[in-house]
């Protein structure tokens, strides 16, 4: 695997909103768990800011990496080394098969297992990195960030993730709508159309 020397330092995943996944360990660090009942949706404006700045990081990502890459040599593959050198910046613990809290959620003391960028903060920048490759003139058909290889390395983090720390990841149900609220909303909808809801990046499934 090619080499690359970072972006300055800086973890693009620090500032993406109700996805992170942060709570306090027994060290004192921040470590796993979800924040998205205590953290307000970030406003569409630092939203935009966020997609901002992780573009303008893989940009230099790409420009750093030996040998340099351009945006249209990047593949899926490139993706996944870019994902696995955040590891670096991470704050949740990942406890390894043989340390003795593997698969606990609490565990009662420190360990020396690695720090790792938690799943749900790669599968939010996925999902912004894939939507500013295409407002930058991507075209969807060749965008790197929608790639299978990537989905896939996504679902195996969340998986090998999910069984370190004890904690299952459970996709969140939609609720049906009942056949009077239907009848409501055709009713209120009218001539108007309708917003669509924007995806959100790598297949977390």
């Amino acid at each position: 695997m090619d080499s690359a020397s970072g972006p300055g330092g800086a973890d693009p995943t620090a500032a993406e909103g109700p996805s992170s996944t942060t709570a306090t360990s027994s060290e004192g660090g921040v470590v796993g768990g979800s924040t998205e009942s205590s953290m307000p949706p970030p406003s569409r404006y630092e939203a935009q800011s966020q997609k901002r700045r992780d573009w303008n990081t893989f940009q230099q990502y790409l420009k750093n990496h030996k040998p340099p890459l351009t945006l249209g040599r990047c593949s899926g593959a490139h993706v996944i080394e870019f994902l696995k050198y955040l590891d670096q910046f991470g704050k949740t613990k990942v406890h390894v098969a043989g340390c003795p809290y593997f698969g606990q959620p609490n565990p009662p003391a420190p360990c020396a297992c690695p720090l790792k960028q938690a799943w749900g903060s790669l599968d939010a920048l996925i999902g912004r990195l894939r939507a500013a490759y295409e407002e930058n003139g991507g075209r969807p058909e060749s965008n790197p960030f929608g790639a299978k290889a990537v989905r896939i390395y996504l679902r195996e983090v969340r998986e090998s993730q999910a069984k370190a720390r004890g904690v299952p990841y459970e996709k969140k149900k939609r609720k049906r709508p009942s056949s009077s609220s239907n009848t409501t909303t055709v009713a209120d909808v009218g001539g108007s159309s309708a917003a669509e809801g924007g995806s959100g990046g790598g297949d977390g499934s």
